[in-house]
Formats: C-alpha cells, sequence, structure tokens
C-alpha cells in the first residue's frame, strides 16, 4: 500500500496516546462545517469538517467543565469540489448511514498491520 510519509506518524500518534480517534455522522459534520464557514468565511472541505466538528465537540467539553484547553485540528483543504455534497445538506437531503460495531470491526480487521 502506497501511503505518504506521515501517515505512519500519525498512526503512531495514535498508539502512543497523543490524538485520539472520533467518528462523526454526516448531518453534524456538515452542521459544524456550515457554522464554520459562517463564521471563518472558509467552506471546509468534508473530510477536515469532521476535524472541525471535533473541535467543535472538545471546546464545548472544555466551556462545561471551565477548563481552559489549546485544541488544535486540521483544515487540509476547501469544498469548492464538493458544493453537490452542500447543497444536499441545506436541502435536508443528506442521510445519515447507520454503522454497527460488528461493521467497523469487520472493516477495522482489513487494515493494513503496520
Amino acid at each position: 500500500m502506497n501511503r505518504d510519509s506521515t501517515y505512519g506518524k500519525r498512526f503512531q500518534l495514535y498508539h502512543d496516546g497523543f490524538i485520539e480517534a472520533q467518528a462523526f455522522n454526516q448531518r453534524e459534520t456538515f452542521e459544524a462545517a456550515i457554522l464554520f464557514s459562517k463564521t471563518e468565511g472558509i467552506v471546509p472541505a468534508p473530510e477536515a469538517a469532521h476535524a472541525i466538528r471535533g473541535a467543535i465537540v472538545e471546546a464545548l467539553k472544555a466551556k462545561e467543565s471551565g477548563e481552559s484547553k489549546t485544541i488544535l485540528f486540521c483544515l487540509s483543504g476547501h469544498g469548492h469540489f464538493d458544493m453537490g455534497a452542500y447543497d444536499q445538506y441545506l436541502a435536508g437531503n443528506l442521510v445519515d448511514v447507520p454503522c454497527d460495531e460488528e461493521e467497523i470491526q469487520r472493516n477495522i480487521a482489513k487494515l493494513p498491520q503496520i
């Protein structure tokens, strides 16, 4: 499998406990992307919108607990080529696809061992 040189480093950060994986549904991800667009003037790519959603979740947790926190996320691209997906979201046609734990485990088993 051909991966960029940072793939292994990101994977190692996860295994060393420096970062954690989070999963979000499509609609909540696009909701975060729209909020980000309205506040920052940048339409994020859907992939980056997942990170934005994670940052919002962490910020809300910190606000609720009164904790002062630095939250870092990666905005890796603009969503100019994903306008169809944004259109589907805004029209109310974007649906969340449920994924049960068994399906997740089947897919994890397919990942390469590094």
